[in-house]
């Protein structure tokens, strides 16, 4: 089975990449795994940012490690529900 931690979303950097409130594998920075945004610069940008801030910025989140990628976790992201 694999490990999941819980962890409380601190900032949205773009449409692929958040920080949590502490490291998962040695990153607080976590690349979302199967997830493809648009770079700063590029067509699309802000609004897959401002997106991914209303889903999940600030929130609880459920973090499973997937792999490494450019000193990132790349991890799967799920909200956690309420109850």
């Amino acid at each position: 089975m694999t490990k999941k931690y819980l962890r409380i979303v601190k900032k949205v950097v773009d449409g692929d990449t958040v920080v949590v409130s502490s490291s998962v594998r040695g990153s607080s920075y976590i690349r979302l795994a199967g997830k493809n945004a648009p770079e700063k610069r590029q067509s699309g940008y802000q609004i897959s940012k401002d997106n991914l801030k209303s889903r999940i910025g600030g929130k609880k989140v459920w973090v499973t490690p997937v792999g490494k990628s450019y000193g990132r976790t790349v991890a799967k992201v799920r909200k956690v529900r309420r109850k």
